[in-house]
């Protein structure tokens, strides 16, 4: 995807796909013994706040904001090499702070 999402279903979409990946992560972490200490924390931080995120926006209190989100404190920490799908949480936060894309195009 490139750019942010034109409505707040795509918007969702997005927020789960970060989640599904952050799961992706956890589960080969636990395969790779040296990667676990250094994946799992921030990983599992990542995800309450993804998932805190998503439960506000299914029970309507979800608002768009003019600040980074707070995961971004710990994104910016990390890599691609660290998380896989940094890009994702980038657009996540574009979006939050730029609202939904209304451009025609």
């Amino acid at each position: 995807m490139t750019g942010r999402p034109k409505t707040a279903a795509a918007y969702v979409r997005l927020v789960e796909q970060a989640l599904d990946e952050l799961d992706d992560i956890l589960e080969a972490s636990s395969y790779d013994f040296d990667e676990i200490e250094s994946n799992q924390g921030f990983v599992e931080v990542l995800k309450k706040e993804l998932t805190g995120m998503r439960e506000s926006m299914q029970d309507g209190s979800y608002q768009f904001g003019r600040n980074d989100l707070p995961l971004m404190r710990i994104v910016k920490r990390h890599s691609e090499q660290d998380l896989p799908c940094i890009r994702l949480f980038y657009t996540i936060n574009e979006t939050h702070r730029q609202g939904l894309d209304a451009s025609g195009g």
